[in-house]
């Protein structure tokens, strides 16, 4: 019996950036960024594992915006567009590099990279990656939760809880539509929890989330196991915390494994360096520059002269990183079994993006670990959360504080002076959407598309990631414009209804552009 247990969890999610206009928006290329750089090779890791028999167990979140883009025919379409150019350039590159030795193999390896996420893709699951996660959530491998249907902030949503209600049981649907079963956890955007909304999460049937170690700490009773063992809610809904030495070991800018200088570079893309005349066919129709994802340097260090990167060098490193983590996380359990009357459980959550997309060694690291702790000793085990609920069912109960994490670890990040000016228009939405619901309880079917649309509307405006975009200083006109088209569009809607002149043209419109979430019930506002 392995004296502790490690629970990774990785948190999967994009806002719905699928634009019907044109088919150049630079924001999808988030979708297909993290389509090549993170999904795929995570799948192929998962596959990899399987076929040499090798025992793995890990949570993942695949959020509602996430789910419905990667089933979408035109992103799937669009995704393999993207894809096919990129194997363009590659070869374009290997022309172009030949007689540079220290490129060409690169070039190569991009190549390969591209031409092999393509075949997976396109061959192994029929251009729909859902089927990949499915297959080893129903082989055992791996826990599918859900999180908010569109990763709304929870904590400063209205005082009826009516939007958190609406986000919690249209992401519960979504993920049944998708997956075939009802998910069991839940991951708390942002880990935002709030007082009281454990019971509305009990009422979804979900039995567990996750808040950041302080959400535990500072609970209503000080928690006997600290964060290394769950506690119940008075709903009895268990919360789960981060372990904060395992999440520095891979999140600190200054610490973490992502920033060893042998590492790729992910700020030196080809889409920047290269002369205009030479990538401008490879990246925005307007001539805007853009990350193609070839990137040559390694980080080298703090300094703006990079170094090429070695993959063998790369390797190497995440090899090592992994077997590290695994050494400390067996001390941790060492330590923590002899001062604990039951098996410890160390959380380690993560942004599913790291790996892959910002940390390129990211999936080596998490196969090197998986592999190295199946290969013993066997101090440590890979659990899910459910997994240790079945072993423990019997906790402490108390309450969680309010909580993020966030930086500061409470509201800093999504209520400050860039964003404060989103909530009142969202709680006097969700006032409307409420009254609407209440008002119209069996409407013709011409009202009932008209009331859907606006709860679509609403949800869209409520994700927490045009907020944290207004915040950090990204791309903020196209989320303060998502905020405020969402919210607009939805007002229109029940100015219509109200006054009985319902546009059914502009609605086509609007159903066409938004279609997330087909079989929305308006009345999860009642």
């Amino acid at each position: 019996m392995p004296k502790g247990y490690l629970a990774i969890v990785l948190h999967a999610h994009l806002p719905y950036v699928k634009h019907t206009e044109h088919e150049h928006f630079l924001e999808e290329r988030w979708f297909y960024e993290a389509v090549t750089d993170c999904y795929i090779p995570l799948i192929d890791m998962m596959d990899r594992l399987t076929e040499d028999r090798v025992p793995f167990r890990f949570t993942m979140s695949l959020t509602p915006p996430l789910l419905t883009m990667l089933g979408d025919f035109l992103m799937q379409e669009r995704w393999l567009k993207h894809i096919n150019h990129l194997i363009d350039l590659a070869e374009k590159e290997v022309v172009r590099l030949k007689n540079q030795p220290s490129f060409l193999p690169l070039a190569l390896m991009y190549r390969k990279k591209f031409q092999e996420a393509r075949h997976i893709f396109q061959d192994r699951y029929q251009n729909n990656l859902i089927n990949g996660f499915k297959k080893h959530m129903e082989a055992g491998n791996l826990e599918i939760i859900t999180s908010g249907a569109t990763h709304a902030y929870f904590p400063l949503a209205e005082k009826s809880r009516k939007s958190v209600y609406a986000q919690v049981a249209t992401a519960v649907d979504t993920h049944y539509r998708y997956l075939g079963r009802y998910p069991q956890g839940i991951w708390l955007p942002e880990c935002g929890y709030f007082p009281g909304d454990d019971r509305i999460l009990r009422n979804f049937g979900l039995k567990y989330f996750f808040v950041d170690t302080h959400g535990l700490l500072y609970a209503s009773r000080r928690p006997k196991y600290a964060c290394f063992a769950p506690i119940y809610c008075p709903s009895g809904v268990a919360a789960f915390a981060r372990d904060p030495e395992s999440s520095k070991q891979v999140w600190s800018m200054t610490e973490g494994y992502p920033g060893d200088y042998n590492y790729r570079e992910y700020y030196r893309d080809i889409g920047y360096d290269l002369d205009f005349g030479y990538i401008w066919p490879y990246i925005h129709p307007e001539g805007i520059r853009v990350n193609t994802g070839i990137k040559y340097y390694r980080i080298t260090g703090k300094t703006d002269k990079k170094e090429v990167y070695c993959p063998d060098k790369a390797a190497a490193k995440a090899y090592e990183h992994a077997l590290n983590f695994k050494f400390n996380r067996e001390k941790q359990i060492e330590y923590l079994s002899q001062v604990m009357d039951r098996t410890p459980l160390i959380v380690s959550p993560y942004d599913a993006e790291l790996f892959g997309h910002w940390w390129f060694e990211g999936p080596q690291f998490l196969e090197n670990l998986f592999r190295s702790i199946a290969a013993g000793p066997h101090i440590i085990e890979l659990i899910t959360p459910l997994d240790y609920l079945a072993a423990y069912p019997v906790n402490q109960r108390a309450e969680p504080c309010m909580s993020s994490w966030g930086d500061q670890g409470y509201h800093d990040v999504w209520l400050d002076q860039s964003n404060a000016w989103v909530y009142p228009h969202l709680h006097k939405a969700v006032e409307r959407m409420s009254e609407l619901a209440a008002r119209f309880p069996e409407p013709c079917p011409n009202t009932r598309r008209v009331l859907n649309q606006a709860a679509r509307e609403l949800l869209l405006a409520q994700s927490s990631d045009w907020a944290f975009i207004m915040k950090t200083g990204s791309m903020v006109s196209y989320a303060v414009r998502r905020t405020k088209n969402h919210l607009h569009n939805f007002n229109i809607l029940y100015e219509q209804i109200m006054h009985n002149n319902i546009d059914l043209e502009e609605l086509y419109k609007l159903e066409c552009q938004h279609d997330i979430f087909p079989n929305i019930n308006y009345r999860v506002f009642q």
